[in-house]
């Protein structure tokens, strides 16, 4: 049963995940079609990430008081509206007020990670996050598919086959999906809930954690295909078949994230994933030529990103009440998807000023040097904690 409810709840990740991403892949089309600026470029394809990421606070919450079968049915639902909306839409207003709501399926990651928690022992939560997180890999199907279906299919019939999915998606976790008999309804109000999540210390520490892991993953895979074009002048179908590239890079490194945890421990996995990061990003910040050093430059920022976000949720599963993971997950995946917000917008700007992404890169590189030192005192921190359900990590 615990299989089952995972491989139901990474489809649903998966599904709802190319639903957020369905503007990123398509952003030089909509360039060309509305002479956009890279201001505006940038705006577009960031907007989605923001309700992506604050909605996850919210749907935690709800997620700890109504349990993962039925949010992720109604998720799944609710995701159709914006998802044809956006389809529709041919101006650069509509396409920013709908690709607002079209970041309600991005927050469909804080119902999937309580769900699965609640079906494991603590010690296998890190293999369970981790293989749920191939979820993600909705971000490299929308990269690679997603281009290719508007070519041969046209926009808006691309966006209602995606609503055609997501209708049978829902159908079949409310017909196949249940929640864990150690599940327990959250009962006491939602504010109280926040309030005592953002008072626990592991909450502030994954959100610092998760908004460069997470965070720098979501930027890349939806900003990427528009780096690509402006550096090394591929096609939308070339540049999206290497973004794709690149989320499934990250994608398959985070189930090996989480499992390396439960082995080692979450700290040393996380110090790993901010050090290969840091240096990668350094050696993008000179533009090298393509496919190598450049695609194998990217390729190896997605391996360490994806190290990292199975790491975060593999300390928080260890540290944090199984009763209160929906909220605090809420909480960081929203910490996560913000840190995936700013960067588009930042990398717009500077190209617009320089037309280049230097700066771009390296103010990512020491933000991953100052991470890594934060997650290196988190490690000290927890070894002189004395109390029991810390003492239990391994490191």
């Amino acid at each position: 049963m615990n299989a089952r409810n995972l491989t139901l709840a990474a489809l649903a990740f998966a599904l709802t995940f190319w639903a957020w991403n369905l503007i990123g892949p398509l952003s030089s089309s909509y360039t060309k079609q509305l002479d956009l600026s890279p201001g505006q470029q940038s705006l577009l394809v960031a907007t989605p990430v923001l309700v992506g990421s604050l909605g996850r606070i919210p749907v935690g919450v709800l997620t700890d008081k109504f349990g993962g079968r039925l949010m992720f049915t109604g998720v799944c639902f609710v995701s159709i509206i914006p998802v044809l909306l956006v389809g529709w839409s041919n101006s650069f207003a509509a396409l920013i007020i709908w690709g607002f709501f079209l970041g309600i399926p991005g927050t469909s990651f804080a119902v999937g990670v309580p769900f699965v928690n609640s079906w494991f022992e603590p010690a296998r939560r890190g293999f369970a996050t981790g293989m749920f997180g191939l979820g993600m890999g909705g971000t490299a199907a929308s990269a690679l598919l997603t281009p290719r279906l508007v070519d041969h299919l046209g926009r808006a019939q691309t966006h209602m086959l995606m609503a055609v999915a997501l209708a049978a998606m829902g159908v079949i976790m409310w017909l196949m999906a249940r929640d864990s008999p150690q599940w327990q309804p959250a009962t006491e109000p939602a504010l109280p809930r926040i309030m005592d999540a953002l008072k626990q210390k592991a909450t502030w520490q994954g959100s610092i954690l998760y908004a460069l892991a997470f965070g720098g993953f979501v930027a890349f895979s939806t900003y990427l295909p528009t780096v690509l074009r402006n550096v090394y002048e591929f096609s939308q179908s070339e540049a999206g078949l290497r973004t794709a590239g690149f989320s499934i890079a990250g994608v398959l490194a985070r189930p090996l994230g989480g499992t390396l945890s439960d082995r080692i421990g979450p700290i040393r996995v996380l110090v790993i994933s901010f050090a290969g990061a840091a240096v990668m990003a350094i050696v993008l910040a000179f533009e090298p030529r393509p496919e190598i050093p450049a695609g194998l430059s990217l390729i190896l920022m997605a391996f360490f990103l994806g190290l990292g976000t199975g790491g975060v949720f593999a300390l928080i599963a260890k540290l944090v009440d199984p009763a209160r993971v929906g909220t605090v997950t809420g909480l960081v995946g929203a910490a996560g998807g913000l840190g995936g917000y700013f960067p588009p917008l930042v990398m717009g700007a500077v190209y617009s000023a320089s037309e280049e992404y230097t700066v771009g890169y390296i103010l990512p590189a020491l933000t991953a040097v100052a991470v890594l030192l934060f997650t290196l005192r988190i490690g000290r921190d927890l070894r002189r904690d004395a109390e029991p359900e810390v003492a239990k990590i391994s490191y």
